[in-house]
């Protein structure tokens, strides 16, 4: 039996309406991962994250309690918990959040913030401005909710003067560059990822690694954001062979899984272990670009596989 999806919508939709974000986490824990960077408050151009690696910890602890749920009899408390979720934030209920992949997924934004610092590029951060983009509302069809949330996003960063966005991962990418604007009138901000800003600065390696990496193209960046050449420029740059699934790359490039795990836990494992057998027959390790790719491809991992987020293949070379 299938997980009830009009609840487990309304939950996050719920969330989002009330707090901000599909999954809410407390502003000190976004923000942490600036600390000690010295990262002006604001400013024309602005490191955003959209707080997608802050909360994919807390997303794969609701994936693992779905993943119980689905099928079994706590199924019929679902809708019980979307009711009490609207007074009291259930997020917290669902499952122990792994400390250390919180302390990776904010050392990955360190990193790039200390990547853009490198290349000389300047840029503030909006600490508890840097709204969630929603994008997994979009996802899911919530535009209801979705539609007033963006608003917020907008008026803060026309508040605070943001001409310039850096982004950290393609989902946000893609909500500010594209979905957005369509939505918004008169949403004139540049959206540019780190990737495609540290190319366009000409970052130097200071180390060289003989290396081989299977590239995992994230679906967003390749096929909606036309982005491929970047993340491999900069491997390249630094001595690192990148290669690909023959059939399953580029802007051709297969899905995670990822999208649906929120809804179909079990499916989202199967279509990641697909994934990962073409990634596997290019080589064992891997570099994805994206948390939720990272994310689910990790948790569908049986084969021992190397999977990496190109920020570590990046911070090993460059840093």
């Amino acid at each position: 039996m299938a997980l009830p999806e009009k609840e487990v919508i309304g939950i996050l939709s719920d969330n989002l309406k009330i707090r901000n974000s599909v999954l809410p986490i407390s502003k000190k824990s976004a923000t942490r991962w600036a600390k000690d960077l010295n990262i002006s408050p604001g400013g024309e151009t602005v490191l955003y994250t959209g707080m997608m690696y802050q909360i994919i910890p807390y997303i794969t602890a609701l994936v693992n309690a779905l993943e119980k749920m689905e099928g079994s009899f706590l199924m019929k408390f679902i809708t019980l918990g979307r009711y009490t979720n609207r007074f009291i934030n259930i997020s917290n209920f669902f499952g122990k959040v792994d400390k250390k992949e919180i302390k990776k997924h904010n050392h990955t934004l360190k990193t790039i913030a200390r990547l853009l610092q490198k290349s000389g590029t300047e840029f503030g951060y909006l600490y508890d401005n840097d709204l969630y983009v929603g994008a997994l509302a979009y996802d899911l069809g919530a535009d209801d909710v979705l539609n007033k949330h963006i608003r917020k996003v907008h008026e803060k960063l026309k508040a605070n003067n943001v001409k310039k966005v850096i982004t950290v991962d393609p989902h946000t990418t893609n909500m500010l560059r594209d979905i957005i604007p369509q939505r918004i009138e008169g949403f004139d901000i540049e959206v540019k990822s780190y990737m495609e800003v540290l190319a366009e600065k000409g970052i130097q390696p200071v180390n060289q690694l003989e290396d081989e990496v299977v590239i995992h193209d994230s679906c967003i960046y390749a096929r909606h954001e036309g982005m491929v050449d970047e993340p491999r420029s900069l491997l390249n740059n630094a001595g690192i062979k990148t290669t690909c699934p023959e059939d399953d790359c580029g802007k051709f490039t297969f899905c995670c899984g990822g999208p649906v795990e929120s809804l179909y836990p079990d499916k989202a494992m199967d279509i990641g272990k697909q994934r990962l057998e073409q990634l596997h027959k290019a080589g064992n390790k891997i570099a994805v670009m994206c948390p939720v790719c990272y994310a689910n491809l990790t948790r569908s991992n049986s084969n021992g596989l190397q999977i990496h987020d190109i920020v570590d293949l990046l911070e090993a070379t460059y840093l």
